[in-house]
């Protein structure tokens, strides 16, 4: 990887990134569905939108409302499945995307599930779409149907035997992504680790309420959601250094980004990668800019790679 003066490249499990931004699992959906409004190749990466065992038809509508800190959504983890993923969305991922990284987010409701999706997923990266996918990032803020619905992030037990599945279904890096929710966010990510993870992705989003006064009734079909957006941002930051000082594994910071300024904390708090969602949802520019931004704050700082900054919170005792 060649170096320049206010680099912004980056390296996580092996992977060479050309920036710390990439999309957000949800947000972007397979690629091809925003490659004619974003810039893709002008980012670090993108996560794919959920792919679980079979077809999912998700939650409700409404599945997405605003509110003045963020948005709050459900949508229940919609997606085709694995098999048409495999079919429709890889050979694209193969070839359209030469300077980004792509990450298949997988989400299951039993241990074995994750590890199922992997390996097929993996085949076909083997034979038919070459270069589709670059790792995959394992939704453990899932209910484990089978032990009573607690997700498998809060049961450690559970969590590492996903880990150690997804670890011997794939040679590709594992992301592991946690929820802000987690009792003890530090020894999550470190059972993660200790079965194989690469690397941490945080956070998940947080669960939140909003009201149609008017109606009474909820704004989401599926009545509670997840909360995203700039009101997220806080939490996930203090997740990133709560998990920096656990693991020594690169982390992917996610919540609350819409400027350079906001990507810079993550960075500073311990992560190697930034995440964008809402912001990139409600502006789809919104990331290449944040990725001009940071350029910008690396040559006004004299900054000379954008890895001296990772990790350089000082709080003081």
């Amino acid at each position: 990887m060649s170096e320049r003066r206010g680099s912004l490249a980056v390296q996580v499990a092996g992977l060479d990134f050309q920036n710390p931004i990439v999309l957000a699992a949800g947000t972007a959906a397979y690629g091809r569905e925003l490659a004619d409004i974003v810039d893709l190749n002008a980012l670090g990466g993108l996560v794919t939108k959920a792919v679980s065992p079979e077809p999912r038809a998700g939650a409700p509508a409404p599945r997405v409302a605003e509110f003045d800190g963020g948005m709050i959504n459900a949508v229940g983890l919609a997606n085709p499945g694995v098999a048409a993923v495999r079919s429709d969305h890889l050979p694209w991922l193969a070839t359209a995307l030469p300077n980004t990284r792509k990450v298949a987010n997988i989400v299951g409701f039993g241990v074995e599930e994750f590890a199922a999706v992997i390996a097929e997923l993996d085949a076909a990266v083997e034979s038919d779409s070459p270069g589709a996918l670059d790792g995959y990032e394992i939704n453990v803020s899932c209910p484990n149907v089978k032990a009573g619905g607690m997700e498998f992030g809060a049961d450690f037990v559970a969590l590492a035997e996903v880990v150690r599945r997804a670890r011997a279904a794939t040679r590709r890096p594992l992301f592991v992504k946690l929820s802000p929710t987690l009792a003890d966010i530090g020894r999550s990510a470190a059972v993660a680790v200790d079965a194989g993870a690469d690397a941490i992705t945080l956070v998940n989003t947080i669960p939140g309420l909003v009201i149609d006064v008017e109606s009474r009734r909820p704004a989401l079909g599926f009545g509670t959601g997840g909360v995203s957006g700039t009101a997220l941002r806080p939490v996930g930051v203090l997740a990133t250094w709560k998990v920096r000082k656990a693991v020594r594994v690169p982390l992917l910071g996610i919540g609350g980004v819409t400027t350079a300024e906001d990507a810079l904390q993550y960075l500073v708090a311990g992560a190697t990668l930034v995440g964008m969602g809402t912001a990139m949802l409600r502006d789809p520019r919104a990331p290449e800019r944040v990725v001009r931004g940071l350029a910008r704050w690396c040559e006004t700082h004299g900054v000379d790679r954008i890895t001296d900054v990772i990790g350089t919170l000082e709080i003081p005792t």
